[in-house]
């Protein structure tokens, strides 16, 4: 995660250049190196790390691979992506994914080229201005989980049922 940020602090960096905005992307590269560093501990102070989280929050981390973790669940899975999504991308972590899940016929990988990292469709450059309208997720999006979910309802059904009868 702190790797994503410098790449995305580097993103908006170009979109807006400026002094600030490269004093920015020094600061969350200075910040990001420090959770890689061995020097990294609980009492790191969080002002020195990124998103002013704590060091035992960022060491937690260190041990978490999500791609590892999905591949060890034994259920089907539906991984979409936006094309346009500068903040987790096609090029530098769909492929992970792909690699850790790709071959596996219970997993359904799916990139919406049009769309950002709300699902939300565009063009052009994507920039953060997009998020500050109200906008309807992709309807391609929201067609493509249901008919992923349709032929799920019986498994969906019986993982719910013990919380419907619990409410009861």
């Amino acid at each position: 995660m702190q790797r994503s940020a410098v790449r995305v602090a580097r993103y908006l960096a170009q979109l807006s250049p400026s002094p600030e905005s490269e004093a920015a992307v020094e600061t969350m590269a200075r910040q990001a190196a420090l959770v890689d560093s061995p020097e990294l501990s609980p009492a790191t102070p969080a002002n020195s790390l990124p998103f002013g989280l704590s060091g035992a929050y960022w060491l937690d981390l260190r041990s978490y691979d999500p791609v590892a973790t999905a591949a060890t669940l034994d259920k089907p899975m539906f991984i979409l992506q936006g094309g346009r999504d500068y903040q987790v991308t096609v090029e530098d972590d769909l492929p992970r994914w792909k690699e850790g899940l790709g071959q596996r016929p219970e997993v359904t990988i799916r990139v919406y080229d049009a769309d950002n990292h709300l699902f939300f469709s565009g063009t052009g450059q994507p920039t953060p201005a997009e998020y500050d309208s109200a906008q309807h997720v992709d309807p391609a999006v929201v067609a493509d989980i249901a008919a992923w979910l349709a032929p799920k309802q019986g498994m969906i059904a019986r993982l719910f049922s013990p919380l419907k009868s619990h409410k009861q």
